[in-house]
């Protein structure tokens, strides 16, 4: 289960020709198609992830999407308020807040493209999810504090924020002498939960993945997510041009993103051990994550995820026994705070791969 790598993100202004040519680019494989799913009031699902929910596209293990999503700064009337010019807010952004009933919103306030369904994926599988390329589509960001933010106590009349991308150089202007390099990626990832948890919110992150806001999923990394439904139903959104670990005002830099996905299923033997927790790679990492209302918690599932993973699960490289990784994990491993807000705190412990080099 290794990862596939791609090239870096290039100009929004040529995302309306990624997303009409990947079809095409891709037309002469035979086994593997690329699929383009534009964001409309009738392909996203607001505000959740739900087993119930109704695919709107359907594909095959080892196809890939070229997905077109929404951020999390509001409607357009709000941006241009902000000071958005109006032609740097793309019409779908408009179509989509004018047009979707209000029944079909929440209970999670994020606008999330999808989902789309893996024909092959069948609960107990595990989902593999390559990040080929995430692409910034505005030269804008937004960040903002609310309640939900980690010291909302100590701000109380919280703070609205847009911030200006430079899309040549890869970078935000975020204030007179301080500029941030850019690493786009997707703050939402997800699949469908249990049947048992309904209408999921779309903002705690968990089992299924989902707002995870795990800044190290860039452009060129995988993700591994264990399937609870027919189909995964996999959701993309809350696009991120960068962001610190913690998220501890309860926003990054939020802006929208087009992302091109691969999907991949993986049968699970009966002698496998399950995937329980969601897990990541990049092309220097294992990642694993735990989410918990409770940091404590949140962190002893992440440190387990690892433990299993190195000791059980790995692939590329000898098992080890429990008591080595866990060794491993506190002598050499990262174990970082993902974010502090969104309901479930997340953790995610690091691993590096050069750890296991041979010569």
């Amino acid at each position: 289960m290794r990862s596939a790598f791609s090239t870096p993100a290039v100009l929004w202004t040529a995302a309306s020709l990624v997303l009409s040519s990947a079809s095409a680019l891709f037309s002469g494989a035979s086994a593997q198609q690329t699929r383009t799913l534009l964001a409309t009031p009738t392909t996203v699902a607001w505000g959740y992830y739900w087993s119930e929910a109704k695919p709107v596209l359907s594909v095959h293990s080892g196809d890939t999407v070229v997905m077109q999503t929404l951020s999390t700064c509001g409607p357009a009337d709000r941006l241009e308020a902000r000071g958005v010019p109006h032609a740097e807010i793309p019409n779908y952004v408009r179509d989509i807040y004018d047009k979707v009933p209000l029944s079909d919103r929440g209970p999670g306030g994020h606008i999330l493209t999808g989902p789309v369904a893996i024909e092959e994926a069948e609960p107990g599988d595990v989902l593999e999810v390559r990040v080929k390329k995430v692409h910034i589509d505005v030269p804008w960001a937004c960040n903002g504090a609310g309640k939900n933010g980690f010291l909302a106590k100590d701000f109380p009349k919280g703070y609205q924020k847009i911030i200006p991308l430079d899309l040549t150089h890869m970078t935000a202007a975020f204030a007179p002498g301080i500029t941030i390099p850019l690493h786009p990626f997707f703050g939402s990832m997800g699949i469908a939960p249990p049947g048992a948890a309904g209408k999921l919110n779309s903002a705690p992150p968990g089992i299924h993945a989902g707002n995870m806001d795990n800044k190290e999923m860039v452009e060129g990394t995988t993700l591994f997510i264990p399937v609870h439904a027919k189909g995964a139903l996999f959701e993309a959104g809350d696009g991120h041009a960068g962001q610190g670990n913690g998220e501890v005002d309860i926003t990054a830099m939020e802006t929208q993103l087009t992302g091109t996905f691969q999907f991949i299923v993986h049968k699970q033997g009966p002698r496998e051990s399950p995937l329980l927790w969601p897990r990541g790679e990049t092309p220097a990492y294992y990642i694993a994550m735990g989410f918990d209302e409770d940091l404590t918690k949140a962190t002893e599932i992440s440190v387990r995820n690892m433990i299993t993973f190195l000791s059980e699960q790995m692939t590329d490289h000898p098992r080890m026994s429990r008591e080595e990784a866990y060794a491993l994990i506190s002598v050499a491993c990262d174990v970082d705070i993902t974010e502090l807000v969104d309901g479930n705190k997340g953790v995610h412990t690091m691993c590096a791969k050069s750890l296991f080099r041979t010569k």
